[in-house]
């Protein structure tokens, strides 16, 4: 049985599941590593301001896991591919592990349908640092987009 069955929507599910990732303290961390959370934050923002692969509207780096919230101007499986594919390579580098994965091979995706939900997502993600305990406040997570526009000098555009 589909576990989103369970809740209102997809979103209330996804929400459910994303408030458990925040709370674990077990399994792969590597993401709490500054090294490693630095090199995602500047693919995230290389693939945005770089390559064009598409228009970044919120992200935020956490321990084990990321959000981003785009419009794709390639192919989502494409640039998924490339995103996760350099950020493993050099992770793991630093890591000192190799030939092992370094991100699950699924990903969430989703539609946004309006405005409101568009900005509710916005917030969500900017969030999300705050929400797990992580700070007091969006612009202190350095790993994020609130963050990385609440401190000088903000990422090259």
């Amino acid at each position: 049985m589909d576990k989103s069955a369970y809740f209102r929507t997809h979103g209330h599910a996804f929400v459910a599941a994303d408030r458990v990732f925040d709370r674990r303290t077990s399994g792969p961390l590597w993401l709490r590593d500054d090294r490693i959370a630095d090199l995602v934050a500047h693919a995230i923002l290389i693939g945005d301001c770089e390559r064009r692969s598409y228009d970044l509207a919120a992200w935020v780096v956490m321990p084990n896991h990321v959000h981003l919230l785009i419009l794709p101007l390639v192919p989502v499986p494409v640039l998924m591919r490339w995103l996760k594919g350099s950020t493993a390579r050099a992770a793991n580098q630093l890591l000192g592990r190799t030939g092992q994965a370094f991100w699950q091979d699924d990903s969430f995706d989703h539609y946004m349908r309006s405005a409101l939900e568009l900005e509710r997502t916005i917030l969500y993600i900017e969030e999300n640092p705050v929400s797990a305990g992580l700070v007091d406040s969006a612009g202190h997570w350095r790993w994020s987009n609130a963050g990385w526009q609440a401190k000088p000098p903000a990422p090259p555009f």
